[in-house]
């Protein structure tokens, strides 16, 4: 069984309190039970997303939806941790949100009709679009130089990348497996290939970086 305090977060604020704009009284007054760090106990959700954006790095997610893919949720989880620019949700403008945690809330999720509007926008904003897939002819992501400003998209569980998909990017990588299954879970996919940004890219010895 997890180890770990009984109640999630903290209870009503003990004494004066705090002065400035990122307070929540209801908060302050009745307790912060979200699943929020430290630092942001008590604040208003608009600070929060404040605050998250004066440091969000340079990388975007992107996951094709056309069949309410259950795993976009996780992406969008991921996401927050990793603290992306953005994620973007292609195809269906509806997706199964049990899995984010609510993570959506601190996260900017943006929905685009089609993969080639999408990789338009991005080219028009200096945006490299990197597809993360294992196929055949795929470069191995272990030994890439990621671009600091790139989009990592990922098609849906099974199917994988839409021929779409795989003619917009500017071209693909694979993660490597050393198991019996011929692939891994998309979300688990994309963890991996943002923490592989992040290893590259990211100030790890920054205060900013949370490691609980």
């Amino acid at each position: 069984m997890p180890h770990g305090p009984a109640e999630v977060g903290v209870g009503p604020w003990v004494g004066p309190w705090p002065e400035g704009e990122q307070w929540d009284p209801a908060l302050l007054a009745g307790g912060d039970r979200r699943n929020v760090v430290d630092r942001y106990r008590y604040w208003r959700l608009e600070a929060i997303v404040a605050d998250l954006d004066a440091r969000r790095h340079d990388f975007h997610v992107a996951i094709e939806n056309w069949q309410h893919d259950f795993n976009i949720g996780t992406v969008v989880r991921s996401a927050n941790a990793f603290l992306a620019a953005e994620v973007h949700i292609v195809g269906n403008r509806r997706w199964n949100r049990r899995g984010a945690m609510v993570t959506d809330r601190y996260q900017h999720v943006r929905h685009h009709p089609t993969v080639e509007g999408l990789a338009e926008e991005l080219r028009e904003r200096g945006i490299v679009l990197l597809g993360i897939d294992n196929l055949p002819g795929s470069l191995p992501l272990e030994t890439l130089a990621l671009p600091r400003r790139v989009c990592l998209i990922f098609g849906q569980e099974g199917p994988g990348l839409s021929e779409a998909a795989r003619a917009a990017c500017d071209a693909t990588f694979s993660i490597a497996q050393f198991g019996s299954t011929r692939s891994i879970n998309a979300s688990a996919a994309a963890a991996i290939a943002m923490h592989a940004w992040v290893r590259q890219h990211a100030d790890l010895d920054a205060q900013d970086a949370w490691r609980g």
